[in-house]
């Protein structure tokens, strides 16, 4: 997909309902509030020394800083907005002392689970909705991916 698809996804998927329910679509996953678009996806990292992962890392970090461009031209400067405390407080910070049950804080979607594979967010808030990028990993040996999310659930 190139960059003009990518900016025509964005767009889209602005311009969109939300979906009732949770649900894949013809770009992604959708839910109450949101979109996130898969904008792209590399390969996987089974067979890799660790040289693939790397130039494939750099590569999505600058595919997701060439778009912030074009769209901070549109909206301005963005936020970043690091997602290390959500997936904590998603996890407890459990001490051997707490329950498990009591300790993990429900965090709303969309911000719950890209804070499960997506490390920070360039962040826009545009006409009452939120809208991100970021690069998705959910594991060393799994798929890249540069994520769009569209939202009007402020981040928690």
């Amino acid at each position: 997909m190139s960059t003009a698809e990518h900016l025509a996804a964005i767009d889209l998927l602005r311009s969109r309902e939300f979906p009732a329910e949770r649900g894949r679509s013809s770009c992604g996953v959708g839910g109450p509030g949101y979109h996130i678009a898969e904008l792209l996806t590399s390969g996987d990292f089974w067979e890799d020394d660790g040289t693939r992962w790397e130039a494939t890392s750099d590569q999505y970090d600058a595919e997701r800083d060439g778009l912030t461009v074009l769209l901070a031209e549109r909206w301005g400067a963005p936020q970043r907005f690091s997602l290390a405390s959500l997936f904590e407080r998603t996890q407890g910070g459990v001490h051997a002392f707490e329950d498990a049950a009591d300790a993990a804080e429900e965090i709303p979607e969309p911000w719950g689970s890209l804070s499960c594979s997506v490390p920070d967010l360039h962040l826009w808030r545009v006409d009452e909705r939120w809208i991100a990028l970021g690069v998705s990993q959910w594991d060393k040996e799994l798929p890249f991916q540069l994520l769009a999310v569209i939202t009007e659930i402020d981040p928690p």
